[in-house]
């Protein structure tokens, strides 16, 4: 099975991590919430599977295009 790199679309810093490592998602799915221009955007998986591992922790400042999470399909 393939492995697919979740990454996020802005920079900024990581304020939440709704699932953890062996947890399974669907397409679409919240993997994690970036803090940007006092907001709040979702990282969302691009495929359906299993969180193989999170690359990141709360508070870690990302940048534009950084993975964030390994999804297992």
């Amino acid at each position: 099975m393939p492995d697919i790199k979740v990454v996020t679309e802005v920079a900024g810093r990581v304020c939440a991590l709704p699932v953890e490592a062996g947890s399974s998602v669907g397409d679409g799915d919240e993997i994690a919430f970036v803090e940007a221009m006092k907001m709040e955007i979702p990282v969302t998986s691009t495929a359906a599977g299993k969180i193989k591992s999170i690359l990141v922790k709360v508070d870690d400042v990302l940048a534009e295009g950084q993975a964030v999470a390994i999804v297992e399909t």
